[in-house]
């Protein structure tokens, strides 16, 4: 086999964007990877408000990463006989699990039961990683406990579809698939008309007509925005992640409102699959680039992925923000196409 080629996507920096809350309370440059070039200074007008507001105030509201299993039993029954057991085997899996690894813990179960098919979904927290190697192998070994304890199951897959990895469904918004982030913050109205050139009220109506309406007559599953995998892919692209997690991480739901004049915007990542240590992260680009973020210092489990979340999730607000923000004003997004691709591309030719 060949060994492998680097494709070049091109990267900048964009902020300093502002962020506040548990995890991280600072200023913070922000390296995006992206072919679209007007995402930069777009996400870049979405970071000056940040500034300009006092931060963007970021909240985990829960963590868990999930791997499905599926079983089969004779019937129903016996299958309704483990998922009435599991809470108590909990800590026998844990204690196998680990002697794999120190970082992974079992921490919640749902289930489903089709005909005689055992559908188990197992949550787990995984320290500073994203957690697919890490959960798969605490499922393997979940399978085996479980073989040994009930004589009546057959194994059939170690990934069963119920996780769900990497593909559009209502039940990683709905129980959760990574960080669940939100980033939120109340623009006043001189700001809203001097740097997003538009009002309270007309991003509030937009957001009602285009992410919320539109998106129900899409067809939309758990979601309403404008577009998350922009930011996403950029974000995990320049930081090592597995790319194809913006798919579930693009399931999310803008909310804003007016406050006595004001702009509250917010934006709700449930399905954020960010770490800091693993595959991709070993590459000398993604290590400076942690390095800028401030998520390579030693540091006790998790805290490292949850401030690279925290400044994920307000990466999509800033991003969020400012589309929304152009999409008010007819004719604003095709100028902004149209002057930034047009000057990257003399930029380009000149090199």
């Amino acid at each position: 086999m060949d060994m492998p080629q680097c494709a070049a996507v091109p990267m900048q920096t964009i902020g300093p964007l502002k962020v506040i809350g548990d995890e991280i309370n600072t200023e913070v440059m922000v390296p995006l990877a992206t072919y679209e070039s007007p995402l930069w200074p777009s996400t870049n007008r979405g970071a000056k408000v940040s500034r300009q507001c006092g931060g963007i105030r970021t909240t985990i509201i829960d963590e868990r990463m999930t791997r499905s299993v599926l079983l089969e039993a004779p019937s129903a029954l016996e299958c309704r006989q483990v998922v009435t057991d599991m809470p108590q085997h909990l800590a026998m899996l844990n204690q196998a699990i680990h002697q794999q690894s120190r970082f992974t813990q079992l921490i919640d179960f749902h289930s489903q039961i089709v005909g005689k098919l055992l559908y188990l979904r197992l949550e787990f927290t995984t320290g500073d990683a994203s957690g697919h190697n890490m959960t798969t192998q605490a499922a393997d070994i979940a399978i085996q406990c479980l073989l040994k304890q009930y004589d009546f199951l057959k194994y059939v897959s170690v990934s069963a579809n119920y996780c769900t990895d990497k593909k559009p469904t209502a039940v990683n918004g709905i129980l959760g698939r990574g960080k669940y982030v939100v980033s939120e913050l109340l623009i006043p109205r001189d700001i809203c008309q001097s740097t997003l050139k538009t009002t309270p009220e007309k991003i509030v109506d937009l957001n009602i007509k285009k992410n919320l309406i539109g998106t129900n007559l899409a067809g939309g599953i758990r979601t309403a925005n404008a577009h998350y995998a922009n930011m996403l892919l950029a974000f995990y692209l320049a930081t090592g992640q597995d790319a194809a997690n913006i798919v579930e991480g693009s399931q999310g739901i803008v909310h804003c409102e007016v406050q006595e004049g004001d702009l509250y915007f917010s934006v709700t990542v449930p399905n954020l699959i960010v770490g800091t240590v693993g595959n991709g992260k070993h590459l000398e680009f993604v290590r400076h680039n942690m390095t800028l973020l401030g998520c390579d210092v030693e540091a006790a489990a998790q805290q490292n992925a949850r401030r690279l979340a925290a400044i994920a999730a307000a990466t999509v607000f800033c991003g969020e923000l400012s589309l929304m923000a152009a999409q008010t004003n007819p004719g604003e997004l095709m100028r902004a196409h149209r002057e930034f691709e047009r000057k990257k591309e003399a930029e380009l030719a000149v090199s």
